[in-house]
């Protein structure tokens, strides 16, 4: 489970780029959150994963404090981000084996990870080419394989889906869907309306370091997601102190 409880975040130029943030997500829901950039979505994400402490509030994994305990709250939790960061002069397969066992799986052999990695999409030829030959997209494939060799019980998605063609987007759309019939627990932040619609069980939609706007995939069944995106953005809505679903 992730969670959110009155996450705060200035900056020391005084930017107040996350206000009180609450939310939570369950094991087996996926979540995704939209904003424009600079809404706060990456900032979320940095401070579950412990990359930058909250000024106030707490991010919780598992119900460990990330900021009480960064390293165990990252056994828990599996991270792709927009720019994937890889060693450029390994394999695909020998990058998958070296995060993998930083991740303390150590029992996979070569078949395993070739496995892994043809359920991402990535070409079989390019298991044993090094990754600085890599387009962003291979690169993508290659991270997203990485989260699912690790198996965590949350997954955390920095707009993982930038990068991937029609074909490869709709194979990690059913990835993220088999995680969350597994029961973990996925958030993503995202731009992708339309991928995202068709996955997520809960959409948020944030401005200015605030959670505006937060509705089942049920309740905007007959809504025209872009549009409501566009007036939440423009115009901060009567409703947005008391979103829905938290």
């Amino acid at each position: 489970m992730l969670e959110a409880i009155n996450l705060t975040k200035r900056y020391e130029d005084g930017e107040l780029a996350l206000d009180g943030l609450t939310f939570k997500v369950e094991p087996g829901e996926i979540f995704c959150m939209f904003g424009a950039n600079g809404a706060g979505k990456t900032t979320t994400i940095n401070l579950l994963l412990g990359f930058i402490p909250p000024t106030s509030g707490s991010a919780l994994i598992e119900g460990v404090d990330v900021a009480k305990d960064p390293l165990g709250a990252k056994r828990h939790v599996s991270f792709v981000s927009e720019n994937v960061m890889l060693y450029g002069n390994f394999t695909a397969i020998q990058n998958l084996d070296y995060f993998s066992k930083l991740a303390g799986k150590r029992n996979l052999a070569k078949k395993d990870y070739a496995e892994v990695l043809d359920r991402v999409g990535l070409q079989k030829e390019a298991f044993d080419r090094r990754v600085k030959n890599f387009s962003k997209g291979m690169r993508q494939k290659l991270g997203i394989a990485i989260a699912v060799v690790k198996d965590a019980p949350n997954v955390l998605l920095d707009e993982p889906t930038s990068g991937l063609d029609p074909q490869s987007g709709r194979e990690f759309l059913e990835i993220l869907v088999q995680m969350r019939d597994k029961g973990k627990s996925v958030f993503m932040s995202t731009h992708d309306i339309f991928r995202a619609k068709l996955i997520a069980d809960r959409i948020g939609f944030m401005r200015k370091g605030k959670l505006v706007m937060m509705k089942t995939v049920q309740d905007l069944a007959h809504e025209d997601l872009t549009d409501l995106y566009i007036q939440y953005m423009e115009e901060q809505p009567a409703q947005a102190a008391a979103p829905s679903g938290i």
